[in-house]
C-alpha cells in the first residue's frame, strides 16, 4: 500500500472512531466535514451537539477515551470548564463539542461546511461471532425408522383430502336447503249443482254480449 492510502485508511478509523465517541452519550446532530483542501493543520472537522454542560463534558471524555483506545495520541481538550463549548483537538481532525444556541450563534457549519462527509451513523458494532457447536448425527434403530414412517401415515389418513373436503362440504350445502316441493293443484269433483251454476252463468254472459234491438214507434 501508498502512504496516500495508508493515511486514508488512518483518518477513516479516527473519524470512525470519534462518532462511535460521540454515539455512546447520545451527541446530537453529527456533522462530519472535509477540510483537507481548506486548512493543512487538519483533515477533519467533526461537530456535535450535547443539551447540557454536563453531557458536552461527557461527550468530550467520551472522544478523547475512544480515540486513545483506539492507538491514536491522547487528544489535547479546550474549554472543559464551563461546557459550552468544549474543543478537542485529535491531530487530523477537530471535534468542536457546543451546546445548541452557541452552535447556531457560531454557524461553524458555514465556515468549514464546504465538503461534507456521508458517514453512517447509529452504525452496529461488530459482536463476537459465536463458534457454532458441531451437531452429532444419531443413527436411529430400524424399528424407530418403520414406526416414525407408520406415524407419519397415520397422520395423513387422519386429514381428508380436497376431493373429500369438497365432498363433504357440497352434501353439508344439500342438506341445509332442503327441496322446495310443489303444492298440487286441488281437483274440484264436478257435481250437478256445479254444471247448473256452470251453465246460469253462460246464459248470463251470453245474454249481454246481444245487442237489444230497438223498435220503431208509429206515429198516431
Amino acid at each position: 500500500m501508498t502512504t496516500t492510502t495508508l493515511a486514508k485508511k488512518d483518518i477513516q478509523k479516527l473519524q470512525r472512531t470519534i462518532v462511535d465517541g460521540l454515539e455512546d452519550v447520545k451527541a446530537q446532530n453529527i456533522a462530519v466535514f472535509d477540510t483537507e483542501h481548506l486548512s493543512a493543520l487538519f483533515e477533519r472537522v467533526i461537530i456535535a451537539s450535547g443539551t447540557s454542560n454536563r453531557q458536552t463534558k461527557a461527550l468530550a471524555a467520551s472522544v478523547r477515551d475512544a480515540v486513545r483506545d483506539a492507538g491514536f495520541a491522547k487528544p489535547r481538550m479546550e474549554g472543559e470548564t464551563n461546557g459550552e463549548w468544549i474543543i478537542v483537538d485529535c491531530g487530523a481532525a477537530v471535534v468542536h463539542i457546543m451546546q445548541p444556541n452557541f452552535r447556531q450563534y457560531y454557524n461553524l457549519e458555514e465556515l468549514w461546511g464546504d465538503k461534507p462527509v456521508r458517514l453512517k451513523f447509529g452504525a452496529a458494532k461488530p459482536a463476537a461471532k459465536e463458534t457454532a457447536k458441531p451437531v452429532k448425527a444419531v443413527s436411529k434403530p430400524v424399528t424407530d425408522l418403520k414406526r416414525s414412517n407408520a406415524a407419519k401415515k397415520g397422520v395423513a389418513d387422519a386429514f381428508p383430502s380436497k376431493a373429500q373436503v369438497k365432498k363433504l362440504l357440497l352434501a353439508k350445502s344439500a342438506a341445509a336447503k332442503p327441496p322446495v316441493k310443489k303444492a298440487a293443484a286441488k281437483k274440484v269433483p264436478v257435481t250437478p249443482a256445479v254444471k247448473k251454476a256452470v251453465a246460469k252463468t253462460a246464459v248470463k254472459v251470453a245474454v249481454k254480449k246481444t245487442p237489444a234491438r230497438k223498435t220503431a214507434t208509429r206515429k198516431a
